[in-house]
């Protein structure tokens, strides 16, 4: 699938219509649009996510979400697109146009049953009648699926799921986060993602659609008074559910003020040398950089040591938490092979039931029908067999996560924790000594304490960063009330499920019972493999990725997907066959490892869409920037549209490297009447970059 061409119509900078088209070429898939800071960048990349998702953009990134709760809904947000000076002109009523709209036309585009040349999608927003309007046109006219179906789920399930667009669209920095994911919650997107993209979200999507069946066939047989009970039970299940959404969204709101506080506290700060005389502007940001980075690790690491300090009490309990192990490994064992009998056993039942509905169908001698007849005994007398094998006794009956988590806690008490929290608490000292250092190096930068203009933006600095702690301790407070959301949440939902297994199926619903049971017995066997399957496939893929990548030769020599209920992490092994601790990556080579991860994942999604990269080469060096260029930009997708910042991100050398796969270059222009986009020749690009830097200084 390809974008041949984007229109843009009074979107925000973009004042009248702005045209890109992306040509092609054989053997080439690269575009590339620069522009410096301000000039639309961002505004072309949000207008891509509008147009495919509108209202529903808030779900493909938290950006979105923040942006649209800021202006106070999305209603609002629609205001804040259309262009300024327009807008102005409206309410003045200079003009009466007050319309803005994104278009794209795809081709290459496979859609089940429909023959499709080329599809175009346009959204339209009128501010003057508040209506947002969207249509789809295959070959030119509209389609009875599309309207079937209905327009936003049909880009949805054919084109692009918002789920995993952020990885299709995506700024380079933010894929560096995924990668240096740490906390427990980052992990989960990270295996959310992981989900998302390798399509194992629909298989269990579709369990929990079995579990809801089971529920309701339960449900049937259950007396007033238990279905009652277990309707208080769902309801639990949702208000639990909807204080966990308003608890994530309040985080997100006060670290979108803690932000805005940050940057006026450093803006103050500046004032403050400036005032003082006493430190240049660039040390200030050297050290406020350090300073930025080591609370960032700080608090990373007193993250780190409050789960190792959570663990203490089980490593005391060292003796008879062994003894739990091993009960457990049986009782695991044990299950599995009940799992096993169960299978087996419904199985051959729907086939002899099958093989005697056949039978008496067709004409059959009574020879014949003794033979099979001994034959469907011997199938039963194996799965008699096969029901002897399963012997011991369930004491703990714990479900099988619970398992799976007191297993690992285990092997890691016996295996890591000693030498990981000496680690970790000389790390925790070790910043807490050096950000004290940076600090006391700041605070040399102020002017004297009697200088009346210093006090009082002392004061304002000082209210700010109240301000900032007071958010920081709310922000923590409901950390640990969504964690114990979390937990009442699970222990509601096992309530309910074994509330729902004390109820009778009454006659009419047993086999329709029977039925789902079997299918999600072998659903959950399906999903556990195709995890497997995905599992290895993506270590390879990140392990190729990233020896293709770095400069060091087999610097990483294997990789390790390491999936626990909800939770992901990704190893890297050494050579000597110990783990590469992330932190100590550079800046460049953790971008590497993050840009390795989003190629393993777009090639295992099987998605064929563009991919949009804003800030391509921000942090890498001269060496791994090269091998970015050569070995990920060309293969990543068929087609790749890169937003760099020329000669900051993109150097001249850089640019000679990626001209044998570049398709089409295009400069943002700033003009008095808004921005524009306008296309060179490749080897032009440079120069005309160069003539727009001297006409804007």
């Amino acid at each position: 699938m390809k974008i041949v061409d984007i229109k843009l119509n009074n979107f925000r900078i973009y004042r009248g219509e702005t045209h890109v088209n992306f040509g092609s070429e054989n053997g080439k898939n690269i575009h590339l649009i620069a522009g410096k800071n301000g000039f639309g960048k961002t505004t072309l990349l949000t207008s891509l996510i509008w147009v495919f998702y509108g209202k529903q953009m808030s779900q493909v990134e938290d950006k979105y979400k923040i942006d649209i709760r800021h202006v106070g809904g999305y209603d609002k947000y629609l205001e804040t697109i259309l262009n300024k000076d327009l807008k102005r002109e409206f309410d003045t009523n200079e003009t009466n146009i007050a319309e803005f709209s994104v278009e794209l036309a795809l081709e290459d585009i496979l859609i089940p049953s429909i023959p499709c040349k080329k599809l175009v999608i346009k959204r339209t927003y009128n501010y003057k009648n508040k209506k947002e309007n969207l249509t789809i046109l295959i070959d030119g006219q509209e389609n009875e699926l599309t309207k079937e179906v209905g327009y936003e789920v049909f880009i949805n399930d054919f084109i692009l799921p918002r789920e995993i667009a952020k990885f299709f669209f995506f700024d380079a920095e933010k894929v560096v986060a995924l990668a240096e994911a740490k906390s427990v919650s980052e992990l989960r997107s990270l295996s959310k993602a992981y989900s998302e993209v390798l399509g194992i979200k629909k298989y269990e999507d579709l369990k929990d659609s079995l579990h809801i069946i089971l529920t309701k066939l339960r449900k049937n047989g259950a007396s007033k008074l238990d279905q009652k009970k277990l309707e208080q039970l769902v309801d639990k299940n949702k208000e639990l559910r909807g204080l966990i959404d308003l608890n994530e969204n309040k985080q997100l709101e006060i670290e979108e003020a803690i932000s805005g506080f940050r940057l006026s506290a450093d803006h103050i700060q500046e004032q403050l040398i400036r005032e003082g005389n006493a430190m240049t502007l660039n040390e200030l940001k050297s050290l406020k950089d350090d300073r930025d980075s080591k609370k960032k690790e700080l608090q990373e690491a007193k993250g780190e040591l409050k789960k190792v300090i959570d663990i203490i009490p089980l490593v005391i309990a060292g003796p008879n938490l062994k003894k739990l192990t091993k009960q457990l490994e049986k009782e695991l064992k044990l299950k599995q092979k009940h799992l096993d009998k169960n299978l087996l056993k419904r199985e051959l039942d729907v086939f002899s039931n099958e093989i005697k509905n056949e039978i008496s169908t067709i004409g059959i001698t009574k020879e014949h029908l003794n033979k099979i007849g001994l034959a469907l005994k011997k199938l039963r007398e194996v799965r008699d067999q096969k029901s002897e094998v399963v012997t011991g006794e369930i004491l703990l009956d714990f479900d099988e996560e619970t398992t799976r988590t007191i297993l690992a806690t285990y092997d890691y008490i016996k295996n890591s924790f000693k030498s990981q929290f000496s680690q970790i608490v000389k790390k925790e000292r070790d910043l807490r000594q050096h950000l004290g250092r940076i600090n006391r190096k700041i605070k040399k930068g102020e002017v004297r304490k009697n200088n009346p203009i210093a006090l009082k933006l002392r004061e304002d600095k000082l209210d700010l960063t109240q301000k900032i702690e007071t958010l920081s301790l709310s922000k923590g407070r409901l950390i640990e009330e969504l964690d114990g959301l979390k937990k009442l949440r699970a222990s509601n939902k096992k309530v309910l499920s074994e509330e729902e297994k004390k109820f009778k199926v009454v006659e009419n619903d047993k086999k329709k019972h029977e039925v789902t049971l079997v299918l999600l017995d072998k659903l959950k066997v399906l999903t556990a493999r195709i995890k497997q399957e995905k599992k290895y496939a993506l270590q390879t893929s990140i392990l190729l990725g990233l020896n293709k990548l770095m400069h060091k030769e087999k610097f990483v020599s294997k990789v390790n997907v390491r999936i626990e209920a909800e939770v992901m992490d990704i190893d890297l092994i050494d050579s000597y066959g110990q783990n590469i601790d992330k932190d100590t990556l550079s800046k460049g080579e953790q971008q590497l490892y993050a840009t390795a991860l989003l190629n393993a994942l777009v090639e295992q999604s099987g998605i064929d869409f563009p991919v949009f990269i804003d800030s391509p080469l921000q942090k890498f060096d001269k060496e791994h920037s090269s091998n970015v260029i050569q070995q990920f930009y060309p293969k990543v997708s068929d087609q790749v549209v890169l937003f760099p910042l020329l000669e900051k991100e993109l150097t001249k050398a850089e640019y000679k490297l990626l001209e044998p796969h570049l398709v089409g270059v295009y400069l943002i222009e700033s003009k008095s009447q808004g921005s524009s986009i306008e296309q060179y020749p490749i080897k032009d690009l440079f120069n005309q970059f160069n003539k727009q830097h001297v006409l804007t200084h």
